[in-house]
């Protein structure tokens, strides 16, 4: 398969590499995944741009810049790529099943153990309790990050806020984010150009959910993991909320305990932090519920490489998708802001929770680290066997 973005003259083109050879290259990036995707995007870079020139440094901030604008992990699409570039789209797809492979094995082999030895009932179950409000300050952390970046003006900013407060007074995210984007539209080009292209986001946004039933079926596990995979815009803590509104609340599968103990896992472990879906889908329906719900996820992430490359571009330049994705990602981060304090008010019930909170909040927006997260899990889960006992 050629190129999918053909390369200009003097482009520089991957080496020649067997499938085998390729699939091992990325499945050891995978199994150094630690630290977000700043560190792994950079590991991809260093190796790839920067040692070998598969491509040039131009051409790969060209193509990470696509990638920042449309959903998804943006480590994995940037693994499928330039599998797609080595060995066509049998390579992307090797490439990226790689990457995601050993942080999948790791947190399936985590989700087994919590659900059939009961973690939290046993000795471990106050580091679970200290691991909690540190997850918290992360996301509000993220919030922090993600908002900074994407609302880079006041209608922007007004989108986020009108989002969270429609979100705290009941609206569904169905509603609110198809919302959003239009408004960001309208904002930026007139309601004429509100009618140009956002009939995608109330089609995902109303997929019918997994929720309402303590065994969710492998199909619906599915389709929840795909409807968040497709909304995931601005990092992988976006992918928060859509996951929770399925699988907590009346009806689902799981507290918000458990759901924040899964976070803390993948926290800790070399993926994308996303995996923490297979943990969800696991306590909704074992195996096959791990599996639906990880490749509803991660589809995406896939299939817009696999599927050309060069169409992406063509959207993303479009001036009117870019107004509708500014929209969508603002509505997102009002609702992740919701999602925090949500979970902070289920949470930071205790003093010591309280200064937990307080000191991986600090830790958060102070420590730079590529190990950082692992640091901060760890250490509050030590935090908590000490003081939550």
């Amino acid at each position: 398969m050629a190129d999918p973005s053909p390369a200009g003259e003097g482009e520089p083109a991957p080496p020649p590499e067997s499938l085998a050879r390729l699939f091992v290259r990325f499945l050891r990036f995978g199994a150094l995944a630690w630290g977000g995707p700043v560190a792994q995007i950079g590991m991809i870079r260093h190796e790839l741009v920067e040692q070998e020139r598969w491509i040039s440094p131009a051409r790969f901030n060209r193509v990470l810049a696509v990638y920042q604008v449309l959903p998804g992990p943006e480590a994995t699409e940037l693994c499928v790529y330039f599998g797609v570039r080595a060995r066509g789209r049998l390579g992307g797809l090797l490439a990226g099943l790689a990457f995601v492979l050993p942080g999948f094995v790791l947190m399936f082999a985590l989700s087994v153990a919590y659900a059939r030895f009961d973690l939290r009932a046993s000795a471990l179950a106050a580091a679970f309790a200290g691991c909690q409000p540190a997850v918290v300050a992360l996301i509000v952390r993220a919030v922090h990050r993600i908002g900074s970046h994407a609302l880079h003006d006041r209608w922007l900013l007004g989108i986020a806020l009108a989002s969270a407060l429609a979100t705290l007074a009941g609206a569904s995210f169905a509603l609110v984010l198809p919302l959003a984007g239009i408004a960001s539209v309208i904002a930026r080009g007139g309601a004429a150009s509100a009618l140009h292209g956002v009939a995608f986001v109330p089609l995902v946004a109303g997929v019918a959910p997994a929720a309402g039933a303590l065994a969710p079926s492998v199909l619906a596990l599915f389709i929840t993991g795909l409807r968040s995979g497709l909304l995931t815009f601005g990092g992988a803590y976006t992918v928060i909320p859509f996951l929770r509104a399925d699988a907590v609340g009346a009806g689902g599968w799981m507290s918000d305990a458990q759901f924040l103990d899964g976070l803390a896992l993948s926290g800790i472990l070399p993926a994308p932090l996303v995996i923490f879906s297979t943990f969800v889908g696991y306590l909704g329906a074992g195996a096959a519920g791990a599996l639906a719900v990880t490749a509803g996820v991660f589809l995406p992430a896939f299939a817009f490489t696999l599927i050309g490359h060069q169409w992406v571009e063509r959207v993303v330049e479009e001036r009117r998708t870019h107004a509708l994705l500014d929209g969508v990602t603002a509505g997102v981060v009002g609702l992740i802001a919701v999602t925090a304090w949500q979970l902070a008010h289920a949470t930071l019930a205790s003093a010591p929770a309280l200064a937990i909170f307080a000191a991986a909040l600090l830790a958060a927006f102070l420590w730079k680290a590529r190990s950082a997260v692992v640091w901060i899990v760890a250490g509050s889960a030590a935090a908590g066997a000490l003081l939550m006992r």
